[in-house]
């Protein structure tokens, strides 16, 4: 729901050449012992193949303060794949001719600049030109507090247009947050018994529903932050994301309801070629998700700590869904090992070989960092014997040593080396390097 400078929206999988075989359960067993071990991820997979599950595995925990292990039941927040499921309910509010793509929003918000313009697809495809209400600084503010539908509204009328309607496509959650609204009142039910009648139930889906507040009780996933130790991470109010990113499901509920939806359960063959069919990067609900020769579609999820993917390949009718409420790893890594083994390649289990750095070292990197190539700083902090790294305007990350000096946050691909003689660290990223100095 939220964008983050070091956690970049990775929807493309690395190369290797793979065709259907039996899937290496042993291996990728293995491979989820070793990130448990090692606290780098808590979560669930599910792949499915040929609309069977193939294979699930569940790590981590739900409820890590009373040690309630998670099991493939558990039910985790999937952000923004909630959109996929909103635009299910448009396609079917279309093909119930209770609604147009073509149609202009003003019936419904005129209080909305350009609702004279902006259409219905102009929403699905992101490129209606109003602010995504979750980009304002100010949004974490407010986001753990109840909202009405006339305060979201305003809200999202406040927020303004940023381009004109149709002229490019720019990710903005205000889009679905009014394709909830729009579905309701055309359909003439509330969305969770939306949700509930046309995709929970023609799926089979038994815990897949519009989220509410966390109940750890009733087997609900809580999310968490690694900072040395899993800490637990704020909970936005659900009356905010709603279709945006308010569901909540499990990696094998996304796997039936994606085989449910590709093999035309869920809506017409004509609506799920209009959700494929791109503009820009963007379909209607949907990503292209690439994987060597092979191209999925699919949608990510992040939101409050809980990261998500689920996507379906034509070519090998698999179906792969990943849901986490804790990492400190780089989670595209594990899409990667699981859709390498359901197409029945070899991979590698990840080996982690900690460097323990004495807290007289750790200190001496302690401080606020700034750069003359970028308008950023970096401020270092020590927390529970471990190094904390927190850039202007965002989250604080734990940084792993790898060496006395030289420090990584393999899930974003940071890496940081220390000089403390001269003050300075360099971050390096994504092939970039950044020179700082402590001030």
């Amino acid at each position: 729901m939220k964008k983050k400078i070091f956690a970049a929206l990775i929807i493309a999988f690395s190369v290797v050449q793979v065709f259907a075989q039996n899937i290496d359960k042993a291996k990728l067993d293995a491979y989820f012992d070793q990130l448990e071990q090692h606290d780098k991820f808590m979560g669930s997979v599910a792949v499915s193949r040929n609309g069977e599950i193939i294979y699930t595995r569940s790590v981590g925990f739900t409820d890590v303060e009373n040690q309630l292990k998670a099991n493939a039941d558990s039910k985790y927040r999937i952000g923004s794949i909630s959109k996929t499921f909103t635009t299910v309910l448009v396609m079917k509010a279309v093909e119930a001719k209770k609604l147009e793509l073509n149609q202009t929003i003003g019936k419904y918000f005129p209080e909305i600049k350009n609702s004279d313009k902006i259409t219905i697809a102009n929403l699905l495809y992101h490129r209606s030109g109003i602010h995504s209400f979750t980009d304002d600084k100010e949004y974490l503010d407010w986001n753990t507090e109840p909202k009405t539908e006339k305060e979201m509204l305003d809200i999202i009328k406040k927020g303004g247009s940023d381009f004109e309607p149709d002229s490019k496509s720019v990710y903005s959650n205000s889009n679905f947050v009014l394709l909830t609204f729009i579905v309701e009142k055309s359909l003439g039910k509330p969305y969770k018994v939306l949700v509930d009648e046309f995709i929970a139930k023609p799926a089979g889906l038994k815990n897949t529903r519009l989220g509410g507040k966390i109940n750890t009780k009733n087997n609900e996933c809580k999310s968490y932050k690694f900072t040395g130790e899993w800490n637990t991470e704020t909970e936005t109010d659900f009356s905010i994301p709603l279709g945006a990113g308010g569901i909540v499901s499990t990696p094998t509920d996304l796997v039936k309801f994606s085989d449910a939806l590709f093999s035309g359960k869920l809506i017409s063959k004509e609506s799920l070629e209009q959700m494929q069919t791109m503009k820009e990067r963007f379909g209607m609900g949907l990503f292209k998700i690439p994987f060597n020769d092979k191209t999925g579609v699919g949608h990510p999820g992040d939101i409050d700590g809980f990261t998500s993917v689920f996507t379906h390949f034509a070519d090998g009718n698999i179906s792969y869904a990943m849901i986490s409420n804790g990492t400190n790893f780089n989670n595209n890594n594990i899409s990667i090992a699981v859709l390498t083994a359901a197409f029945g390649k070899d991979f590698e289990i990840p080996e982690f070989k900690s460097v323990k750095v004495d807290a007289e070292t750790l200190e001496k990197y302690v401080g606020v960092y700034a750069s003359t190539q970028i308008p950023l700083k970096i401020t270092i902090t020590v927390n529970n014997k471990t190094l904390v790294a927190q850039a202007t305007g965002q989250s604080a990350f734990p940084l792993e040593a790898t060496a006395a000096d030289k420090f990584e946050f393999e899930q974003a691909g940071v890496v940081m080396e220390f000089n403390a003689a001269d003050n300075t660290t360099v971050m390096k990223q994504g092939g970039a390097t950044f020179n700082f100095k402590k001030e």
